[in-house]
């Protein structure tokens, strides 16, 4: 497990952050002191030192490592719990498991602080701190603060996110009126990609406007400054979402118009085999008739050979020409 803890007093940095879990009790009790706890893939002992350090609920420390947990919010005796989801910054390209796209993130809320607990270290938490410390005036609000801040940045990672699909999505469009050679099974493996990774966003994007409006509900009211970050956030899930659902009709687009070009060249396949059989008739046709039945004028003689050709090769051109003629080849 990796554990790190930073502490503001008044808005500015300071050294009473604890160096372990023993003395996190005590620093979330301290009233004029905010803390950030974080920690990264910790075990099963860690956690249940968490749990009888800060007096948790079993259940929410179980959901909190629990794979596959929905995103949601609750609100406990003494503290906020929720479970979010970031994107990964390859989540995109990536060819892998959901495991490895997607970073879970659960989050205790005390009025002295905000405890993460995170199952991946690929997210980098520098820019977290950045964005916290940038503002001082912001951090006097207390733990809402640190709790907007980090599910601020989780939502801007699903606009970074969408944009990539979108653009890939682009990408299957442009190719999808090209070369032929487009809509071979790689075309059709990266349409798969791009829808499937669409469902797995969907799936965690959509249940965050609850988890936002659990933790702006059971604010405290004295805190009223930060109803329009909040709103602002709320706003911004809900873009991320719709922009996510038009997504998904796009790429349902792709695979509808993608089998109406393969039926369409389908058809013009057909429609040249049957053509090109009328045309091979007329000579079987002349062959089979000089051939099997009676002698043709002129058998056994080189004018016999000519005429026979004609014959041939006159009324093949003629259905030729008339084939090319109404498009039939």
């Amino acid at each position: 497990m990796t554990f790190r803890a930073l502490a503001w007093r008044d808005g500015r940095p300071t050294d009473e952050a604890p160096s372990e879990l023993h003395g996190l009790k005590q620093a979330l009790a301290d009233p004029g002191l905010l803390v950030w706890a974080d920690l990264v893939r910790p075990a099963r002992e860690d956690l249940s030192l968490l749990a009888t350090e800060l007096d948790l609920d079993p259940n929410a420390v179980e959901d909190a490592i629990a794979p596959h947990e929905r995103p949601k919010a609750s609100q406990h005796d003494g503290y906020a719990f929720f479970v979010t989801y970031a994107t990964l910054p390859d989540f995109a390209s990536t060819k892998e498991d959901e495991e490895d796209q997607l970073s879970k993130i659960a989050g205790f809320s005390f009025p002295g602080g905000l405890v993460t607990i995170r199952t991946s270290e690929r997210i980098d938490a520098g820019t977290l701190v950045e964005r916290i410390s940038s503002n001082r005036e912001f951090l006097r609000l207390g733990s809402p603060a640190l709790v907007h801040a980090l599910l601020d940045l989780i939502v801007d990672g699903y606009f970074e996110t969408v944009q990539e699909l979108d653009d890939a999505i682009e990408e299957l469009e442009d190719d999808l009126f090209s070369s032929p050679a487009s809509h071979s099974q790689e075309f059709q493996r990266r349409a798969y990609d791009v829808r499937t990774k669409l469902v797995t966003l969907r799936r965690i994007v959509l249940p965050m406007r609850e988890v936002v409006s659990v933790v702006w509900r059971h604010r405290e009211d004295a805190i009223r400054e930060l109803d329009a970050f909040y709103a602002d956030l709320t706003d911004h899930v809900l873009r991320a979402a719709e922009w996510t659902e038009s997504l998904r009709d796009m790429i349902g687009t792709v695979f509808e118009t993608h089998l109406s070009l393969q039926d369409q060249r389908l058809n013009n396949v057909m429609k040249k085999l049957a053509g090109w059989a009328a045309v091979i008739s007329v000579p079987t046709l002349v062959t089979g008739w000089f051939g099997i039945n009676v002698p043709y004028p002129g058998a056994g003689e080189q004018s016999g050979l000519v005429s026979a050709a004609v014959m041939v090769v006159v009324p093949s051109v003629v259905v030729y020409v008339i084939m090319r003629k109404n498009d039939w080849i």
